[in-house]
């Protein structure tokens, strides 16, 4: 550049400045040398469209044809500009960019304030903003947590979530420097969620909590000086010397939940109130996502209660029905069957008068079989518990269905898993449980085929896991199957595992249902083991 002393009051400014003669750029001060990254002998004697076409790439197509208009005295002197000027590395920084006439008269001064910083705050509030629509639709804490990192890593910071329970913060979903991250991993020996750090080592935070309000801090490595291991500490000050960041403070229901942690060379004061605000939102959106999770569970509750007080309306009338069944048709099942044993002793009797004798029997039986399920199904079940021996039982019934197996062509394989604790239950219930089931399985099998009973531990009980190699359940509501009359077989009256279902729960149990793949139904009961009260 030409001889610069007349512009020595200039140097010392900390706004970048320059000044413009003839076409020229003539004079950068230090901060405006600094800004751009640099040297005075690098923009000595550059002429305005190259300065354009370098700092101002993007700007040039309006600036150019503005700055030859004013000069030709069509725009007035001391207007001002937002441009972005691009540095030497290629990055861009809005600057506001104000013009004022020189002490010569072809002389421009041209001041220049970065205003990145608050760009940034702009662009970080837009970024929320967008992203507080999609945090109320969020269904669970983890995909409010996620979002809310992914939104402000977006906008280049590092962030971190700390979670507070009782005296320890645990890291929640990080975005942060992966060779750091990777490396205070290494030396806490494990990742870093299941890192418990104390509270009292990160006493700011509870000045952010108590007061509710987002703090800046200049340098956050004096703030962590007791957070972080001293070998991490001094690692990440070598790494990120000029470290500025904000916590905000998240809160569920007026009670303190964490803190969103934020890093970055960009983050200032300004940038307090807009993640204040964010970190209210994530607050909002968690109460958002509990209040749905317990609307929910309430829902079910009530949706659960109310088919009890359905089941129990239906089994009243039906008791009462079944009773009224059970005394006017057993009388006369006895009488025929009476009447069957007498006819059997006949010896007159013909081959086809001894088969419809048979087969008169066999009804009757199967009537009796159904009023007895029937009545099973009404009447109140008091399950006697005592110590039993679920392996024991199940081959017990095994050996009864014997008759059954033979009559359907179908076998029982039963797996029994060492060492079964012994369960607390009603012999004579779980008897008539378990044969109910079986004598479904195998009635629903095809001859030759194989109905799988298997017994093993479960948590906190014992599993029973039965598969058949029917028809399955293909167009079956598996939620009717256990529904009193309700049944896919021809023959069926659909009580068998009404029965199953009501001990089940009579002994706080489950049991459910579901179709195979390879074809025929898996049937799952779990039976507690501890004492019930």
């Amino acid at each position: 550049m030409s001889d610069t002393s007349e512009y020595r009051p200039l140097e010392g400014l900390p706004v970048p400045v320059a000044v413009l003669r003839a076409e020229r750029l003539v004079y950068a001060n230090p901060a405006l040398r600094a800004l751009l990254g640099t040297s005075s002998e690098e923009l000595s004697g550059l002429s305005i469209p190259q300065v354009l076409e370098r700092f101002l790439p993007q700007e040039r197509t309006w600036v150019q044809p503005r700055y030859e208009s004013r000069t030709r005295g069509e725009h007035p002197t001391g207007s001002e500009l937002w441009l972005r000027l691009k540095d030497s590395n290629g990055r861009e920084r809005l600057c506001h960019v104000q013009t004022h006439r020189g002490s010569q008269p072809d002389e421009q001064l041209v001041l220049v304030q970065d205003m990145e910083t608050e760009d940034t705050v702009r662009r970080l509030t837009e970024a929320l903003a967008a992203a507080a629509v999609k945090l109320m639709h969020c269904r669970s804490e983890q995909d409010v947590l996620e979002l809310a990192v992914d939104t402000i890593h977006q906008q280049g910071f590092y962030i971190s979530v700390l979670r507070l329970e009782g005296d320890v913060y645990l890291h929640g979903p990080v975005r942060q420097d992966p060779v750091a991250l990777a490396f205070g991993e290494k030396l806490y020996g494990r990742p870093i969620h299941e890192v418990r750090f104390p509270r009292s080592s990160i006493p700011h935070l509870d000045t952010v909590l108590s007061q509710r309000r987002a703090v800046f801090h200049q340098d956050i490595h004096s703030a962590l000086e007791h957070f972080h291991t001293p070998e991490l500490a001094a690692y990440l000050k070598r790494t990120f010397p000029n470290a500025n960041a904000l916590d905000a403070p998240i809160i569920v229901g007026d009670v303190p939940y964490g803190i969103l942690a934020i890093q970055g060379q960009q983050l200032s004061p300004a940038s307090a109130g807009t993640l204040e605000l964010f970190a209210n939102m994530v607050g909002s959106a968690l109460e958002n996502v509990r209040h749905h999770r317990e609307a929910s569970a309430r829902l079910a509750e009530l949706s659960r209660l109310q088919g009890d007080l359905v089941e129990q309306e239906r089994l009243t009338v039906l008791g009462e029905a079944a009773g009224v069944v059970a005394h006017e048709v057993r009388n006369p099942l006895g009488a025929i069957l009476n009447v069957a044993a007498v006819l059997k002793r006949e010896p007159q009797l013909s081959t086809i008068g001894t088969s419809a004798v048979a087969m008169l029997e066999e009804e009757v039986t199967r009537l009796e079989d159904i009023v007895r399920d029937l009545l099973d199904v009404v009447r109140p079940f008091e399950p006697r518990l005592k110590p039993l021996h679920l392996g024991e039982l199940a081959r017990r019934v095994v050996d009864l269905l014997h008759p059954v197996c033979e009559s359907t062509g179908a076998r029982i394989q039963l797996e029994e898993a060492a060492q079964l604790p012994l369960l607390p239950g009603d012999e004579t219930l779980l008897q008539l449980a378990l044969s109910n089931l079986l004598r479904y399985a195998l009635r629903s099998s095809p001859s030759g085929g194989t109905v799988r009973l298997a017994l093993s531990n479960a948590p906190g009980g014992l599993s029973i896991v039965m598969e058949d190699q029917g028809a399955g359940l293909s167009g079956v509501d598996s939620q009717r199957v256990f529904e009193p009359f309700f049944t896919s077989r021809a023959t069926g009256a659909g009580l068998g595992l009404a029965v199953v279902r009501r001990v089940v729960l009579a002994h706080g149990g489950k049991v459910g249902v579901s179709g195979r793949t390879e074809g025929g139904a898996r049937f799952e009961v779990f039976l507690p083991v501890g004492e019930r009260g």
